[in-house]
């Protein structure tokens, strides 16, 4: 946690955080913005009423208990910056935890009580009422976008962050937002794009919120779980990623999807409730000028990162399984086709594996590319050699890969022991070890595809930006009949190209299925 990401000093937005989109909801009016957001938000504290009476069902993989931690982590935190390195805080542990959420319309932020006095939560009704009255108070658009700071460089945010706290006010807010439960953002809809491009579009709105025009400042991106409701009906969330990784998040959704589903709730007798609060922020000049500059870095990278969504709708995991293949190794190995006949060669290659089988276990590294992936990469696309050997080819390499899964989930990878040796040769300030200065360490740690499987019972798919300035972030759900894909690159790699890799990929997918319908065929 603290190397991965406490220590790193890019900006959150796009760098670590990741995006989620949900499927398109049908409302385009701000009421059913409202209705929408109301019971969202009813879903999460449905979800929270089992983490606080500690009734989440235990996850089991492969009949072993997985640490539940990252849960207690996704509420009431918020990652606080620091001059060298940032904090995460978690406010659920102290006496009253908070009973706030903060949300953000117009680039203003609110304080809403989500509970009554009696410590039951606010029905949908009453938390529409409330958003009603936020919506209505905070309908001025000219106000300074405070949230925008939060998707600085962390030391430039680190400065800012600890000039705009010298007033009292300002602390006063930013203490409430870090605080609270977690962040419904309440977006202004979009610039209207092609049914081909909305997809892409949303997800570019989820990882940084579309430039400084649109949506960036109605973020604070140091929360750890935002919720973002965009009048036009797209809606996902962006969290950040110090506390948890994507599994815990995704278990969270689907909860909340399956709560809107089913909540046609009771009508209350409606008392009136007080004004949500309105969070006040002092600007003085110097601040203002943070803002700005923050503004200009946010637009840079909002026109840096291009992200492509591939719904591939040819086929799901049904199919790699009616042949006996894990469905993530398949979709590993073409991967690994696509990327070789984009660049006819391979590259260092990581698939994130959960470490949950441990206490306090995070990540570890599935490195996908194989000896055995390259054969078979290689086979191929060669006429000279015959499509059962290109299939066993395929079959061995996922074999292999999937032995890599095991021993990575099971704590036998190599990446994190790697980690713990030079964090202690740091720590004994003795000398790094040579391994850590040789060359091909550093090749074999550049990881051109930055790769993860979030697998979710909504028909969602997450997006990240890539590791490496001249790599890919690639994240996908394979669902029965489809795999949504997300792609992203940086545009101002010359050698990088989401939309060509995604068209790779397609191919590759299409070419792998129709040679195994071969073979089976022939046999």
């Amino acid at each position: 946690m603290q190397s991965a990401y406490l220590d790193s000093r890019m900006p959150v937005a796009m760098y670590t955080s990741p995006g989620v989109v949900l499927p398109k909801m049908h409302f385009h009016d701000r009421q059913g913005q409202m209705r929408f957001a109301s019971k969202l938000i009813a879903g999460v504290l449905d979800f929270k009423s089992m983490i606080d009476s500690e009734t989440l069902p235990v996850e089991y993989l492969g009949g072993k208990p997985l640490c539940m931690d990252q849960y207690y982590q996704v509420l009431t935190s918020c990652r606080i910056p620091g001059p060298k390195r940032d904090t995460v805080v978690n406010y659920a542990i102290g006496k009253t935890p908070p009973s706030h959420i903060t949300v953000v319309h117009n680039f203003q932020f609110f304080i809403l009580d989500v509970y009554n006095s009696d410590g039951s939560p606010l029905t949908v009704d009453q938390i529409c009422v409330q958003l009603e009255k936020i919506w209505n108070t905070s309908l001025q658009t000219n106000k300074e976008p405070v949230g925008i700071l939060t998707s600085n460089h962390r030391n430039t945010w680190g400065k800012a962050y600890n000039n705009l706290i010298k007033d009292k006010t300002n602390k006063e807010s930013v203490r409430a937002i870090q605080k609270s439960i977690f962040t419904v953002c309440l977006d202004a809809p979009m610039p209207r794009v092609s049914d081909e491009m909305y997809h892409n579009k949303v997800a570019a709105q989820m990882l940084h919120g579309g430039g400084s025009r649109w949506n960036s400042g109605n973020r604070w991106f140091d929360k750890t779980l935002q919720f973002i409701v965009g009048e036009d009906g797209s809606c996902g969330l962006t969290y950040e990623h110090a506390p948890a990784e994507g599994p815990p998040i995704v278990f969270l959704v689907d909860h909340v999807v399956d709560y809107m589903k089913r909540s046609e709730i009771v009508r209350t007798p409606m008392i009136p409730l007080p004004m949500p609060q309105k969070l006040r922020f002092n600007i003085t000049p110097e601040i203002k000028k943070d803002i700005e500059k923050a503004k200009q870095n946010m637009n840079i990278m909002v026109h840096e990162l291009d992200v492509r969504v591939l719904n591939f709708t040819h086929y799901g995991r049904k199919f790699p399984k009616s042949h006996k293949m894990s469905p993530d190794a398949f979709i590993q190995m073409a991967l690994q086709l696509a990327y070789y006949r984009m660049y006819q060669t391979c590259c260092p290659t990581y698939e994130s594996a959960s470490l949950r089988m441990f206490r306090l276990g995070r990540t570890e590294a599935i490195r996908s590319t194989t000896t055995e992936s390259l054969q078979f990469t290689k086979a191929m696309d060669d006429p000279s050699i015959h499509n059962s050997e290109k299939a066993a080819l395929l079959e061995k390499a996922i074999k292999v890969h999937r032995e890599h899964t095991h021993m990575a989930i099971h704590g036998q990878g190599i990446e994190r022991h790697m980690l713990g040796l030079k964090m202690m040769a740091i720590e004994d300030l003795t000398s790094l070890p040579e391994i850590f200065m040789d060359t091909s360490f550093a090749v074999s740690t550049h990881f051109n595809l930055y790769t993860s499987q979030v697998g979710s019972k909504t028909d969602c798919v997450m997006c990240f930006g890539p590791m490496v300035p001249d790599g890919y972030g690639i994240c996908y759900n394979p669902m029965d009949d489809h795999i949504n894909f997300a792609v992203t690159a940086f545009n101002s790699c010359e050698e990088t190209n989401a939309t060509k890799l995604s068209q790779f990929l397609e191919d590759s997918l299409l070419d792998m299925k129709t040679l195994l319908e071969q073979v089976s065929k022939t046999q």
